[in-house]
């Protein structure tokens, strides 16, 4: 099996998990390549593992791995996300750091989790991308998380206006709007007030972010549903970002839409873990917090 790997730089452990991974190599047959930005971070520790021929450009890296392996956090998925596009590679996140919900396992689970690899007993759950699109520029974006409109560097409100199926929605002043796929449910969305939604489930998230209004409110879509959002001319500035990764500034009067794209990302995960059990693990649910704090004092 051929292994891409990407990676989050600043993680100081990233070295020390690429060599656990490349330990593996002759146990199971695995053949390796890397983001060709991971050679200068890696070559220090693994240049005796590695060959400069092994590290890749984004688009031959795909070409060449069966699997992505993204060491980091729900960060580096959406990167790979990114790299990976149409190409329908798996992606198995690998968490170097404390709270992910995408990048579920731990170093400590990565043997054990390519043995299942290789045996198949391993899940692929398919998830959906939002495809960002403009009226007056040809600008194309998209997003496995979200894709967020805001009032970039602005201390002022924006006005905003939304439409789904053609069919008006709402108008408000506020700082801006979410709108997420169920798999971004846990990440900026919850934290404006969102609610979390399975990833299978088939919709869409519009959150409003600090609206100057009472009467917008968190709405849910079919993931069908083609939405329109209009940012008000009267607005000094409007920035749309996909994934916190891309983005770009506009001079409002500014329309997008937003509808599900024509491909998925697929992400690997073990069989004997659900998605609530993530949920509980990463939300502390049914622990007591008070008996935490008495740990750390």
């Amino acid at each position: 099996m051929r292994i891409g790997i990407v990676g989050n730089t600043s993680k100081e452990t990233l070295p020390d998990a690429v060599e656990a991974l490349l330990n593996l190599g002759a146990k199971y047959d695995l053949k390796f390549f890397l983001l060709d930005d991971l050679y200068k971070p890696l070559k220090k520790k693994l240049g005796e593992l590695l060959t400069k021929k092994q590290f890749l450009e984004a688009p031959e890296l795909v070409r060449e791995s069966d699997i992505l392996i993204a060491f980091g956090g729900d960060g580096t998925i959406l990167t790979a996300a990114r790299i990976i596009g149409r190409a329908q590679i798996p992606i198995l996140g690998i968490n170097l750091g404390k709270l992910g919900f995408l990048a579920e396992s731990s170093l400590d689970e990565l043997e054990s989790f390519i043995r299942d690899i290789m045996n198949n007993q391993h899940v692929i759950e398919e998830r959906t991308i939002l495809r960002i699109n403009f009226e007056k520029d040809e600008t194309e974006m998209f997003a496995l998380n979200e894709v967020v409109v805001d009032k970039s560097h602005s201390s002022r409100v924006i006005g905003i206006s939304v439409y789904v199926n053609d069919d008006y929605l709402v108008s408000f002043p506020g700082d801006g709007i979410i709108v997420s796929t169920p798999t971004g449910s846990t990440g900026y969305a919850l934290a404006a007030g969102g609610p979390i939604m399975v990833p299978t489930t088939d919709i869409f998230v519009i959150q409003p972010i600090s609206p100057h209004s009472l009467n917008a409110r968190t709405v849910i879509v079919p993931d069908s549903s083609m939405i329109r959002i209009v940012v008000e001319p009267l607005s000094e500035t409007a920035r749309v970002t996909a994934d916190g990764q891309q983005g770009k500034t506009f001079t409002p009067p500014v329309t997008l839409f937003i509808q599900k794209a024509d491909y998925q990302i697929k992400l690997i995960k073990r069989k004997d873990r659900s998605y609530y059990d993530v949920l509980r693990a990463k939300l502390l649910w049914g622990s007591d917090i008070r008996l935490m704090k008495g740990k750390k004092e």
